[in-house]
């Protein structure tokens, strides 16, 4: 389902500030991202994984580079490596215009709220379902343009009420093969817990299998986190390999009833902070 002229846009931009409307152009892209090749039609998508070591998390940033303002977004930051990730930004002479969430995290502050203080104009992105604090509310279908650009959104709860996953757009004009940033939905040959946050083991299954596996075999698989050294899968690898998802609904749902995980050690710090688009308020 696609929202029908449904757009917010930013007296102090140009048109790349428009969100959730359709602006299809012809472009081209080419780049290697570790074993895999996206590639579209010269060199549009800039793309770059971030890593911060204390959690293990994956920060995304993403450009339409051949845009005259070079219009970007991060997609899961964390607070403490806001610095290097604006000093990025700046040296590849980008303009920051979204800081997007997939979820409440429980395992990190997410920088959002820190990169507003630093870079006001920056809009902050997260689900309705989440409940949470931000600038601008995403729900299933919606788009969200940088340039020309887009990211669908899909809903995927089960780790969280609130979980979304954020799809490069489908089309000739967009990255091919597709790619899919699905937090802590789904991860390599994992997946995340779901006895936390309103977590569902079976809402999970049946948010990967109907609006993840459905994707491409060949859509890039980028997660929010990973704590083994992987950094990119493909839709189709995690429906053969991953060993949780690959089973059936059942066998996946008593997999995760007997996890016996910890409590996170961060849960009871980062989710008020994340709550409130990572700053408490005074």
């Amino acid at each position: 389902m696609m929202l029908s002229f449904r757009c917010f846009r930013f007296s102090t931009s140009s048109h790349y500030f428009s969100i959730f409307l359709p602006k299809p152009h012809s472009f081209t892209f080419s780049q290697k991202m570790g074993s895999y090749t996206t590639s579209s039609s010269p060199s549009k998508l800039l793309f770059r994984q971030l890593f911060e070591t204390e959690s293990s998390t994956y920060t995304y940033l993403l450009a339409d580079a051949l845009h005259p303002e070079k219009p970007a977004l991060l997609i899961d930051p964390v607070d403490k490596t806001v610095d290097r990730d604006l000093a990025l930004v700046k040296e590849l002479g980008l303009k920051l215009v979204y800081a997007i969430n997939t979820h409440v995290h429980a395992d990190h502050v997410t920088g959002t709220g820190l990169i507003k203080t630093k870079v006001p104009d920056v809009k902050s992105i997260i689900s309705k379902a989440s409940n949470a604090k931000a600038d601008l509310f995403v729900e299933p279908g919606d788009k969200i343009y940088f340039g020309d650009i887009f990211l669908e959104v899909r809903a995927t709860p089960g780790h969280t009420l609130g979980c979304v996953t954020y799809v490069t757009g489908d089309g000739p004009n967009q990255p091919q093969p597709r790619m899919a940033f699905t937090g802590d939905t789904l991860l390599i040959r994992g997946c995340g817990r779901t006895d936390f946050q309103g977590g569902s083991s079976g809402k999970l299954y049946d948010s990967v299998h109907s609006q993840i596996f459905t994707l491409p075999k060949d859509t890039l698989v980028y997660p929010a986190h990973d704590y083994k050294g992987f950094t990119v899968s493909t839709v189709g690898e995690e429906m053969l390999y991953n060993p949780r998802l690959s089973k059936d609904k059942e066998t996946f749902k008593n997999i995760m009833q007997n996890l016996n995980l910890s409590y996170p050690k961060m849960m009871d710090v980062a989710v008020p902070f994340n709550m409130l688009c990572g700053l408490q308020e005074t």
